[in-house]
């Protein structure tokens, strides 16, 4: 199965790959009170159905298990930007972050229009950078209001930050260019 065709369905339940089963269960009840078609105000068959066949895939111990190894396999194919500690140092390995954290927000915005957001945890693991590497550059798109984080805590990328990666699109397409080869080669930043 191809990433892009990949369903998470712990991001449909919103929980961790780690999470046990009443907590599964605990968060499955309330989605489903949420989205049922029964409900006049937030009712929603395509989301429902979501929810419901998350929770049916992950009460079920086996499938689970299956599916936990395609999961770590696929999300072993997102984007790692820094496979050296220097790439994290000194101003250009700044540039090289913000215009991955913009390429993420971008990327996301195109895949997910309803919800193109993303948490810092979520950038953190798909630029495979610690988040303490990444405080000065989230600081900076947001004071320069390239980027925006809502009361929920997600990051979003704005027009202003849009219009930043089309003037670098030659710089981002090289970015992503190897972005791809180092998630392929599974380099992974460690830091000193």
């Amino acid at each position: 199965m191809q990433p892009d065709d990949f369903v998470d369905y712990y991001e449909v339940l919103q929980i961790s790959p780690n999470a046990h089963p009443e907590t599964i269960h605990r968060v499955y009840r309330l989605l489903a009170q949420h989205y049922h078609p029964d409900n006049k105000e937030t009712g929603d068959v395509e989301a429902f159905t979501r929810v419901l066949e998350a929770y049916r895939l992950l009460t079920d111990l086996e499938r689970r298990a299956a599916y936990d190894v395609e999961h770590k396999l696929v999300s072993g194919l997102k984007w790692k930007i820094f496979n050296q500690s220097s790439a994290v140092q000194g101003i250009e390995g700044e540039k090289r972050k913000r215009m991955g954290i913009l390429s993420l927000l971008c990327t996301k915005r195109i895949s997910d229009p309803d919800k193109p957001s993303l948490t810092l945890f979520e950038l953190e693991d798909l630029l495979g950078c610690p988040r303490e590497h990444l405080e000065l550059s989230l600081w900076y798109l947001k004071e320069s209001g390239r980027i925006t984080r809502g009361d929920n805590g997600r990051y979003v990328l704005t027009a202003k930050g849009f219009e930043v990666l089309e003037e670098n699109s030659e710089t981002a397409s090289s970015a992503k260019t190897k972005l791809l080869e180092s998630a392929t080669s599974g380099d992974r930043f460690h830091p000193v």
